[in-house]
Protein backbone atom coordinates (compact mmCIF):
# COMPACT_ATOMS: atom_id res chain seq x y z
CA UNK A 1 0.00 0.00 0.00
CA UNK A 2 1.42 3.28 -0.62
CA UNK A 3 1.05 5.44 2.45
CA UNK A 4 3.44 8.32 0.99
CA UNK A 5 4.61 10.28 -2.50
CA UNK A 6 7.59 11.03 -3.06
CA UNK A 7 7.42 15.26 -4.21
CA UNK A 8 8.64 15.82 -7.17
CA UNK A 9 8.99 18.75 -9.93
CA UNK A 10 9.33 17.81 -13.38
CA UNK A 11 9.80 19.93 -16.30
CA UNK A 12 6.57 20.99 -18.15
CA UNK A 13 5.69 17.66 -19.70
CA UNK A 14 7.27 16.13 -17.39
CA UNK A 15 6.01 12.49 -16.24
CA UNK A 16 4.39 12.07 -12.33
CA UNK A 17 4.62 8.31 -11.25
CA UNK A 18 1.70 6.71 -9.40
CA UNK A 19 4.09 6.93 -5.94
CA UNK A 20 4.44 10.84 -6.51
CA UNK A 21 3.04 13.47 -6.22
CA UNK A 22 3.21 17.10 -7.16
CA UNK A 23 3.58 20.42 -4.91
CA UNK A 24 0.28 20.33 -2.88
CA UNK A 25 -1.32 23.32 -4.42
CA UNK A 26 -1.19 21.27 -8.06
CA UNK A 27 -1.93 18.50 -6.65
CA UNK A 28 -5.27 19.70 -5.05
CA UNK A 29 -6.28 21.35 -8.12
CA UNK A 30 -5.26 18.66 -10.63
CA UNK A 31 -7.88 16.73 -8.12
CA UNK A 32 -10.58 19.04 -8.44
CA UNK A 33 -10.17 18.45 -12.25
CA UNK A 34 -10.35 15.04 -12.34
CA UNK A 35 -13.82 15.39 -10.55
CA UNK A 36 -14.81 18.16 -13.13
CA UNK A 37 -13.88 15.19 -15.76
CA UNK A 38 -16.42 12.56 -14.45
CA UNK A 39 -19.14 15.16 -13.36
CA UNK A 40 -20.76 14.80 -16.65
CA UNK A 41 -20.83 11.14 -17.08
CA UNK A 42 -21.39 10.73 -13.34
CA UNK A 43 -24.73 12.67 -13.17
CA UNK A 44 -25.97 11.63 -16.47
CA UNK A 45 -26.46 7.84 -15.89
CA UNK A 46 -28.22 8.30 -12.40
CA UNK A 47 -30.37 10.74 -14.26
CA UNK A 48 -31.28 8.66 -17.21
CA UNK A 49 -32.20 5.76 -14.20
CA UNK A 50 -34.28 7.81 -12.23
CA UNK A 51 -31.32 7.89 -9.32
CA UNK A 52 -30.60 10.43 -7.15
CA UNK A 53 -27.37 12.65 -8.81
CA UNK A 54 -26.18 13.50 -5.55
CA UNK A 55 -25.63 9.61 -4.09
CA UNK A 56 -24.32 8.91 -7.44
CA UNK A 57 -21.54 11.05 -7.01
CA UNK A 58 -21.58 10.28 -2.97
CA UNK A 59 -20.70 7.29 -4.05
CA UNK A 60 -18.34 7.34 -6.93
CA UNK A 61 -16.12 9.19 -4.40
CA UNK A 62 -16.34 6.69 -1.73
CA UNK A 63 -15.58 3.57 -4.58
CA UNK A 64 -13.30 5.77 -5.76
CA UNK A 65 -11.49 5.15 -2.30
CA UNK A 66 -12.29 1.46 -2.06
CA UNK A 67 -11.14 1.05 -5.41
CA UNK A 68 -7.95 2.68 -3.76
CA UNK A 69 -7.42 0.88 -1.20
CA UNK A 70 -7.99 -2.63 -2.68
CA UNK A 71 -5.12 -1.78 -5.02
CA UNK A 72 -2.88 -0.64 -2.74
CA UNK A 73 -2.91 2.70 -4.60
CA UNK A 74 -1.21 1.78 -6.98
CA UNK A 75 -3.75 2.21 -9.99
CA UNK A 76 -4.35 5.40 -10.92
CA UNK A 77 -8.51 5.25 -11.86
CA UNK A 78 -11.74 7.43 -10.54
CA UNK A 79 -14.75 5.14 -10.08
CA UNK A 80 -17.63 6.93 -11.57
CA UNK A 81 -21.20 5.98 -12.77
CA UNK A 82 -21.65 2.92 -15.42
CA UNK A 83 -23.61 3.69 -18.60
CA UNK A 84 -23.59 -0.42 -19.04
CA UNK A 85 -26.22 -0.26 -16.43
CA UNK A 86 -28.61 2.20 -18.29
CA UNK A 87 -30.72 -0.23 -20.55
CA UNK A 88 -30.88 -3.15 -18.21
CA UNK A 89 -32.15 -1.22 -15.65
CA UNK A 90 -34.98 0.34 -17.70
CA UNK A 91 -35.85 -2.54 -18.86
CA UNK A 92 -35.81 -4.67 -15.47
CA UNK A 93 -38.02 -1.33 -13.53
CA UNK A 94 -39.95 -0.27 -16.38
CA UNK A 95 -38.40 3.63 -16.20
CA UNK A 96 -39.47 6.09 -18.54
CA UNK A 97 -36.14 7.68 -18.92
CA UNK A 98 -37.23 10.87 -17.34
CA UNK A 99 -38.14 11.63 -13.31
CA UNK A 100 -37.47 9.56 -10.18
CA UNK A 101 -37.43 5.85 -10.90
CA UNK A 102 -40.36 4.09 -8.33
CA UNK A 103 -39.17 0.87 -8.70
CA UNK A 104 -35.62 1.56 -7.61
CA UNK A 105 -34.97 -1.16 -5.60
CA UNK A 106 -35.30 -3.83 -7.82
CA UNK A 107 -32.44 -2.59 -9.94
CA UNK A 108 -30.17 -2.02 -6.71
CA UNK A 109 -30.73 -5.37 -5.86
CA UNK A 110 -29.61 -6.46 -9.37
CA UNK A 111 -26.55 -3.87 -8.94
CA UNK A 112 -25.52 -5.80 -6.00
CA UNK A 113 -25.60 -8.91 -7.42
CA UNK A 114 -23.72 -7.44 -10.54
CA UNK A 115 -20.81 -6.16 -7.99
CA UNK A 116 -20.55 -9.79 -6.46
CA UNK A 117 -20.51 -11.73 -9.59
CA UNK A 118 -17.50 -8.82 -10.43
CA UNK A 119 -15.65 -9.39 -7.02
CA UNK A 120 -15.58 -13.11 -7.54
CA UNK A 121 -14.14 -12.35 -11.09
CA UNK A 122 -11.35 -10.39 -9.52
CA UNK A 123 -10.92 -13.39 -6.89
CA UNK A 124 -10.85 -16.15 -9.66
CA UNK A 125 -8.06 -13.02 -11.22
CA UNK A 126 -5.93 -13.67 -8.17
CA UNK A 127 -6.09 -17.92 -8.02
CA UNK A 128 -6.05 -18.71 -11.73
CA UNK A 129 -4.38 -15.44 -13.32
CA UNK A 130 -5.91 -13.33 -16.53
CA UNK A 131 -5.30 -15.95 -18.99
CA UNK A 132 -9.20 -17.12 -18.70
CA UNK A 133 -10.16 -13.76 -19.54
CA UNK A 134 -8.52 -13.49 -22.88
CA UNK A 135 -9.93 -16.79 -23.51
CA UNK A 136 -13.22 -15.70 -22.42
CA UNK A 137 -13.36 -12.45 -24.42
CA UNK A 138 -11.16 -11.53 -27.18
CA UNK A 139 -11.02 -7.97 -28.23
CA UNK A 140 -13.54 -8.55 -31.45
CA UNK A 141 -16.06 -9.68 -28.25
CA UNK A 142 -15.65 -6.93 -26.10
CA UNK A 143 -15.07 -4.10 -28.85
CA UNK A 144 -18.61 -5.44 -29.45
CA UNK A 145 -20.14 -5.89 -26.49
CA UNK A 146 -18.82 -1.57 -25.65
CA UNK A 147 -20.05 -1.10 -28.97
CA UNK A 148 -23.95 -2.60 -28.29
CA UNK A 149 -23.80 -0.30 -25.24
CA UNK A 150 -24.22 2.72 -26.93
CA UNK A 151 -25.94 1.45 -29.80
CA UNK A 152 -28.86 -0.26 -27.34
CA UNK A 153 -28.74 3.65 -25.25
CA UNK A 154 -29.06 5.58 -28.33
CA UNK A 155 -32.95 5.78 -28.41
CA UNK A 156 -33.44 6.66 -25.00
CA UNK A 157 -32.48 10.45 -25.67
CA UNK A 158 -33.74 10.49 -29.46
CA UNK A 159 -37.36 9.50 -28.35
CA UNK A 160 -38.01 10.41 -24.71
CA UNK A 161 -35.82 13.12 -24.69
CA UNK A 162 -37.27 15.42 -27.33
CA UNK A 163 -40.94 15.77 -27.04
CA UNK A 164 -41.40 18.99 -29.18
CA UNK A 165 -39.74 20.21 -32.50
CA UNK A 166 -37.86 22.90 -30.51
CA UNK A 167 -36.32 20.46 -28.39
CA UNK A 168 -35.48 18.19 -31.04
CA UNK A 169 -33.36 20.96 -32.67
CA UNK A 170 -32.08 22.06 -29.08
CA UNK A 171 -30.95 18.51 -29.01
CA UNK A 172 -28.71 18.91 -32.38
CA UNK A 173 -27.41 22.50 -31.36
CA UNK A 174 -25.65 20.71 -28.24
CA UNK A 175 -24.02 17.98 -29.92
CA UNK A 176 -23.22 20.42 -32.18
CA UNK A 177 -21.80 23.15 -29.42
CA UNK A 178 -20.26 19.74 -27.76
CA UNK A 179 -18.64 18.65 -30.84
CA UNK A 180 -16.93 22.37 -31.41
CA UNK A 181 -15.87 22.02 -28.28
CA UNK A 182 -14.02 19.08 -28.60
CA UNK A 183 -12.44 19.94 -32.14
CA UNK A 184 -11.74 23.79 -31.75
CA UNK A 185 -11.18 24.39 -27.90
CA UNK A 186 -7.59 23.66 -26.13
CA UNK A 187 -6.27 23.58 -23.01
CA UNK A 188 -8.39 21.84 -20.13
CA UNK A 189 -11.70 23.55 -21.71
CA UNK A 190 -11.24 20.62 -24.27
CA UNK A 191 -10.87 18.41 -21.86
CA UNK A 192 -14.23 19.30 -20.01
CA UNK A 193 -15.91 19.10 -23.07
CA UNK A 194 -19.19 17.64 -21.90
CA UNK A 195 -19.40 20.03 -19.00
CA UNK A 196 -18.84 22.87 -21.56
CA UNK A 197 -20.67 21.83 -23.90
CA UNK A 198 -23.44 21.47 -21.69
CA UNK A 199 -23.15 24.63 -20.06
CA UNK A 200 -23.10 26.71 -23.28
CA UNK A 201 -26.11 24.68 -24.52
CA UNK A 202 -28.22 25.63 -21.34
CA UNK A 203 -27.56 29.35 -21.41
CA UNK A 204 -28.59 28.84 -25.44
CA UNK A 205 -31.65 27.25 -24.48
CA UNK A 206 -32.26 29.57 -21.58
CA UNK A 207 -32.18 32.50 -24.02
CA UNK A 208 -34.10 31.21 -26.81
CA UNK A 209 -36.70 30.27 -24.39
CA UNK A 210 -37.28 33.66 -22.56
CA UNK A 211 -36.79 35.85 -25.78
CA UNK A 212 -38.91 33.09 -28.54
CA UNK A 213 -41.24 31.56 -26.15
CA UNK A 214 -40.34 28.10 -27.92
CA UNK A 215 -39.20 26.21 -24.90
CA UNK A 216 -40.05 26.39 -21.26
CA UNK A 217 -38.19 29.00 -18.90
CA UNK A 218 -35.16 28.03 -16.81
CA UNK A 219 -36.84 27.24 -12.97
CA UNK A 220 -33.97 28.03 -10.77
CA UNK A 221 -36.62 28.25 -7.54
CA UNK A 222 -35.28 25.20 -6.36
CA UNK A 223 -31.80 26.02 -6.63
CA UNK A 224 -32.07 28.76 -4.42
CA UNK A 225 -34.23 27.12 -1.87
CA UNK A 226 -31.80 24.13 -1.90
CA UNK A 227 -29.73 23.96 1.40
CA UNK A 228 -25.66 23.56 0.61
CA UNK A 229 -26.04 20.87 3.22
CA UNK A 230 -27.84 17.83 3.42
CA UNK A 231 -27.94 13.70 3.33
CA UNK A 232 -29.21 12.61 -0.15
CA UNK A 233 -32.01 10.95 -1.08
CA UNK A 234 -30.51 7.45 0.01
CA UNK A 235 -32.77 4.03 -1.16
CA UNK A 236 -32.86 0.46 -0.44
CA UNK A 237 -32.52 -2.62 -2.25
CA UNK A 238 -35.08 -5.09 -3.27
CA UNK A 239 -34.04 -8.66 -4.82
CA UNK A 240 -36.17 -9.95 -7.70
CA UNK A 241 -35.18 -12.96 -9.49
CA UNK A 242 -35.54 -11.40 -12.71
CA UNK A 243 -34.15 -8.27 -12.35
CA UNK A 244 -30.68 -10.50 -11.19
CA UNK A 245 -30.53 -12.42 -14.20
CA UNK A 246 -31.05 -9.15 -16.25
CA UNK A 247 -28.78 -7.02 -14.46
CA UNK A 248 -25.67 -9.40 -12.81
CA UNK A 249 -24.04 -9.83 -16.13
CA UNK A 250 -23.49 -6.57 -16.66
CA UNK A 251 -20.33 -7.72 -15.11
CA UNK A 252 -18.58 -9.52 -17.97
CA UNK A 253 -18.92 -5.56 -19.70
CA UNK A 254 -17.19 -3.82 -16.41
CA UNK A 255 -14.49 -6.84 -16.43
CA UNK A 256 -14.06 -5.78 -20.52
CA UNK A 257 -14.24 -2.11 -19.63
CA UNK A 258 -11.32 -2.67 -16.42
CA UNK A 259 -9.42 -4.25 -18.77
CA UNK A 260 -9.25 -1.92 -21.39
CA UNK A 261 -8.10 0.82 -18.80
CA UNK A 262 -5.66 -0.92 -16.70
CA UNK A 263 -3.99 -2.27 -20.33
CA UNK A 264 -4.19 2.51 -21.12
CA UNK A 265 -2.51 3.17 -18.01
CA UNK A 266 0.45 0.37 -18.44
CA UNK A 267 1.30 1.51 -21.61
CA UNK A 268 1.00 5.46 -20.55
CA UNK A 269 3.65 4.47 -17.24
CA UNK A 270 5.59 1.88 -18.74
CA UNK A 271 4.16 -0.27 -15.62
CA UNK A 272 3.16 -3.84 -16.14
CA UNK A 273 -0.53 -4.12 -14.90
CA UNK A 274 -1.45 -7.96 -14.83
CA UNK A 275 -0.97 -8.29 -11.27
CA UNK A 276 -3.50 -5.92 -10.27
CA UNK A 277 -6.26 -7.00 -12.42
CA UNK A 278 -7.73 -9.14 -9.47
CA UNK A 279 -7.48 -6.50 -6.63
CA UNK A 280 -8.88 -4.20 -9.58
CA UNK A 281 -11.84 -6.34 -10.34
CA UNK A 282 -12.55 -6.71 -6.94
CA UNK A 283 -12.34 -2.97 -5.69
CA UNK A 284 -14.79 -1.93 -8.75
CA UNK A 285 -17.11 -5.18 -7.39
CA UNK A 286 -17.26 -4.27 -3.67
CA UNK A 287 -17.63 -0.81 -4.41
CA UNK A 288 -20.48 -1.29 -7.18
CA UNK A 289 -21.92 -3.46 -4.02
CA UNK A 290 -21.95 -0.87 -1.29
CA UNK A 291 -23.04 1.74 -4.08
CA UNK A 292 -26.16 -0.53 -4.98
CA UNK A 293 -26.60 -0.83 -1.21
CA UNK A 294 -27.76 2.83 -0.69
CA UNK A 295 -29.20 3.60 -3.40
CA UNK A 296 -26.03 4.76 -6.14
CA UNK A 297 -25.53 3.35 -9.26
CA UNK A 298 -22.81 0.70 -10.33
CA UNK A 299 -19.78 1.97 -10.76
CA UNK A 300 -16.65 1.33 -13.34
CA UNK A 301 -13.04 2.81 -13.72
CA UNK A 302 -13.44 5.83 -15.97
CA UNK A 303 -12.24 6.86 -19.06
CA UNK A 304 -12.76 10.15 -18.85
CA UNK A 305 -10.30 10.52 -15.94
CA UNK A 306 -7.64 8.74 -18.12
CA UNK A 307 -7.49 10.83 -20.98
CA UNK A 308 -7.10 13.74 -18.27
CA UNK A 309 -3.80 12.00 -17.42
CA UNK A 310 -3.04 11.15 -20.83
CA UNK A 311 -3.03 14.66 -20.98
CA UNK A 312 -1.26 16.19 -18.30
CA UNK A 313 0.99 13.29 -17.81
CA UNK A 314 0.27 13.02 -14.18
CA UNK A 315 -0.69 9.33 -12.97
CA UNK A 316 0.17 10.09 -9.08
CA UNK A 317 -2.73 8.34 -7.18
CA UNK A 318 -2.98 11.14 -4.53
CA UNK A 319 -4.84 13.11 -7.34
CA UNK A 320 -7.57 10.30 -7.08
CA UNK A 321 -7.43 10.32 -2.71
CA UNK A 322 -8.37 14.59 -3.39
CA UNK A 323 -10.66 14.02 -6.32
CA UNK A 324 -12.80 11.13 -4.26
CA UNK A 325 -13.16 13.11 -0.58
CA UNK A 326 -14.06 16.62 -3.02
CA UNK A 327 -17.35 14.51 -4.43
CA UNK A 328 -18.11 13.04 -1.20
CA UNK A 329 -18.44 16.87 0.11
CA UNK A 330 -20.63 17.58 -3.34
CA UNK A 331 -23.01 14.46 -2.44
CA UNK A 332 -23.78 16.04 0.38
CA UNK A 333 -24.79 19.16 -1.65
CA UNK A 334 -28.56 19.29 -2.04
CA UNK A 335 -28.09 22.92 -4.27
CA UNK A 336 -25.70 20.81 -6.41
CA UNK A 337 -27.93 18.14 -7.27
CA UNK A 338 -31.10 21.09 -7.60
CA UNK A 339 -28.78 22.78 -9.83
CA UNK A 340 -28.00 19.16 -12.01
CA UNK A 341 -32.07 19.24 -12.14
CA UNK A 342 -32.65 22.52 -13.71
CA UNK A 343 -30.54 21.44 -17.10
CA UNK A 344 -33.40 21.44 -19.60
CA UNK A 345 -34.55 17.87 -20.79
CA UNK A 346 -33.42 18.55 -24.63
CA UNK A 347 -30.03 19.57 -23.24
CA UNK A 348 -29.43 16.58 -21.30
CA UNK A 349 -30.73 14.61 -24.66
CA UNK A 350 -28.16 16.50 -26.75
CA UNK A 351 -25.48 15.14 -24.58
CA UNK A 352 -26.62 11.63 -23.68
CA UNK A 353 -26.28 11.72 -27.72
CA UNK A 354 -22.68 12.17 -27.56
CA UNK A 355 -21.75 10.09 -24.94
CA UNK A 356 -23.21 7.12 -26.07
CA UNK A 357 -21.67 7.59 -29.38
CA UNK A 358 -18.54 8.23 -27.58
CA UNK A 359 -19.21 4.45 -26.13
CA UNK A 360 -20.34 3.10 -29.30
CA UNK A 361 -16.87 4.47 -30.62
CA UNK A 362 -14.93 3.14 -28.04
CA UNK A 363 -16.22 -0.46 -29.25
CA UNK A 364 -14.71 0.31 -32.55
CA UNK A 365 -11.50 1.43 -31.07
CA UNK A 366 -10.79 -1.69 -29.25
CA UNK A 367 -10.85 -3.31 -32.47
CA UNK A 368 -8.66 -1.36 -34.08
CA UNK A 369 -6.27 -1.05 -31.71
CA UNK A 370 -6.20 -5.13 -31.61
CA UNK A 371 -6.05 -5.17 -35.61
CA UNK A 372 -9.23 -7.34 -35.64
CA UNK A 373 -8.99 -9.03 -39.00
CA UNK A 374 -12.96 -8.64 -40.39
CA UNK A 375 -11.55 -10.50 -43.68
CA UNK A 376 -11.92 -13.49 -41.06
CA UNK A 377 -15.81 -14.30 -41.15
CA UNK A 378 -16.22 -15.77 -37.60
CA UNK A 379 -14.73 -11.96 -36.19
CA UNK A 380 -17.17 -10.89 -39.04
CA UNK A 381 -20.25 -12.69 -37.43
CA UNK A 382 -19.22 -12.46 -34.12
CA UNK A 383 -19.61 -8.53 -34.56
CA UNK A 384 -22.12 -8.18 -36.80
CA UNK A 385 -24.79 -10.19 -35.60
CA UNK A 386 -24.78 -9.02 -31.52
CA UNK A 387 -24.58 -5.34 -33.11
CA UNK A 388 -27.84 -5.86 -34.41
CA UNK A 389 -29.40 -7.42 -31.53
CA UNK A 390 -28.72 -5.28 -29.14
CA UNK A 391 -29.44 -2.24 -31.35
CA UNK A 392 -32.73 -3.33 -31.87
CA UNK A 393 -33.34 -4.76 -28.49
CA UNK A 394 -33.69 -8.37 -29.42
CA UNK A 395 -35.45 -9.91 -26.08
CA UNK A 396 -35.24 -13.52 -25.73
CA UNK A 397 -38.56 -14.99 -22.99
CA UNK A 398 -37.69 -17.58 -20.61
CA UNK A 399 -41.03 -17.82 -18.89
CA UNK A 400 -42.03 -14.45 -16.96
CA UNK A 401 -38.34 -13.60 -17.33
CA UNK A 402 -36.70 -11.27 -20.36
CA UNK A 403 -33.11 -10.84 -21.63
CA UNK A 404 -33.00 -7.31 -23.42
CA UNK A 405 -30.77 -6.14 -25.95
CA UNK A 406 -27.59 -5.49 -24.44
CA UNK A 407 -27.69 -9.25 -22.76
CA UNK A 408 -28.12 -11.37 -25.49
CA UNK A 409 -25.69 -9.28 -27.37
CA UNK A 410 -23.07 -10.12 -24.62
CA UNK A 411 -24.08 -13.44 -24.27
CA UNK A 412 -24.67 -13.83 -27.90
CA UNK A 413 -20.75 -12.14 -28.78
CA UNK A 414 -19.45 -14.63 -26.24
CA UNK A 415 -21.64 -18.02 -27.45
CA UNK A 416 -20.41 -17.11 -31.22
CA UNK A 417 -17.40 -16.15 -30.50
CA UNK A 418 -16.88 -20.11 -28.79
CA UNK A 419 -19.18 -21.37 -31.99
CA UNK A 420 -17.77 -19.79 -34.39
CA UNK A 421 -13.87 -18.45 -33.78
CA UNK A 422 -12.60 -20.28 -31.40
CA UNK A 423 -9.47 -22.39 -33.09
CA UNK A 424 -8.59 -25.73 -31.49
Amino acid sequence: MITSWREVRPPTGGVVLPEERLPWGQTLLLGVQHVVAMFGATVLAPLLMGFDPNVAVLMSGIGTLIFFFCTGGRVPSYLGSSFAFIGVVIAATGHSGTGPNANIGVALGGIIACGVVYALAGWAVLRAGTGWIDRLMPPVVTGTVVAVIGLNLAAIPIKNMAPTAFDAWMQAATFVIIGLVAVRARGLAQRLLILAGLLAATLLYAALAAVTGWGTPLDLSRVAAAPWFGVPGFAAPAFSVSAIALIAPVAIVLMAENLGHLKAVASMTGRNMDAQVGPAFIGDGVATVVAGAVGGTGVTTYAENIGVMAATRVYSTLLFVVAALAAILLGFCPKFGALIGAVPLAVMGGVSIVVFGLITAAGARIWVEAKVDFSDPANLMVAAIPLVLGTGDFTLRFGGFALGGIGTATFGAIALWWLLGRRA
